[in-house]
């Protein structure tokens, strides 16, 4: 056992009493004091302290926890950060523009003109890649730091629920409700489309097209598809509020109508 003779129960037998050699002077707990030599650290002082140090190991973990919800919960349902991959929406955004979009804008309050993110899935009859865990972490990091899904596309609101939308008038530009549209944000030496079209936007659902007529698959291009090219409002993530990326062309892009 590790006590001595006297730890165990049912000794009986007197110690001996120590010698004057053996003699000592009675021993006080040695006591710490803090480094400025003030009073001595009690057992209480010591409780305290280490409470302290649990206290600051803790902050160091729960504030970039709380922060990092933060971010997530603003990118979810505020503001969300995408890049530009392709040449679709020239010269509007370029590849590589870095852009935010805000996710306050109900489609009911989209106008004309507006550009939007959108899931393009359904409207676009667009195969979704399969994911497993692995993948779906990857592609939430990505996301994260502003890609986009491969579903993800960028474009320009041009009918809104209800709208005629038809190519083209008598003068080649696209009509809205009978009505020729002026576009001058379309790219430099575009048509405004040589694919002719002529639809009725059912309600909820969206008619959009790139600024680079030439160089974007948007709803004329899915006209066969089981969606027909129409964009239904609760498959836009949101509107392009501000292109943050590069700074020399910082700035909320043309309404353009």
């Amino acid at each position: 056992m590790s006590g001595g003779p006297a730890d165990r129960v049912g000794d009986t037998a007197p110690a001996a009493a120590p010698t004057d050699s053996e003699a000592t002077e009675p021993t006080e707990p040695t006591e710490r004091t803090e480094p400025s030599g003030g009073r001595p650290m009690t057992r209480e002082d010591a409780g305290t302290a280490g409470s302290a140090r649990r206290g600051r190991s803790l902050r160091w973990v729960i504030t970039p926890a709380v922060l990092l919800l933060l971010v997530l919960l603003v990118r979810t349902f505020v503001v969300t950060p995408f890049g530009i991959p392709s040449a679709s929406m020239e010269d509007t955004l370029e590849i590589g523009d870095r852009i935010l979009v805000t996710r306050l804008t109900a489609p009911g309050d989209l106008h004309r003109g507006d550009i939007v993110v959108f899931d393009a899935s359904r409207a676009f009859d667009l195969d979704v890649p399969a994911r497993g865990l692995f993948g779906s972490i990857v592609a939430g990091a990505e996301s994260f730091f502003g890609r986009g899904q491969p579903t993800d596309y960028v474009k320009r609101v041009i009918g809104l629920p209800g709208d005629r939308v038809r190519c083209c008038a008598g003068d080649g530009r696209l009509e809205v409700n009978g009505r020729p549209v002026d576009e001058p944000y379309l790219k430099p030496g575009q048509d405004p489309s040589l694919t002719t079209f002529d639809v009725t936007l059912p309600a909820d659902r969206f008619w959009v097209m790139g600024d680079n007529r030439g160089d974007s698959a948007d709803s004329r291009a899915h006209l066969g598809d089981p969606g027909s090219g129409m964009l239904p409002g609760e498959d836009i993530i949101g509107r392009v509020w501000v292109r943050y990326w590069p700074l020399d062309r910082l700035g909320s892009p043309d309404r353009g109508q």
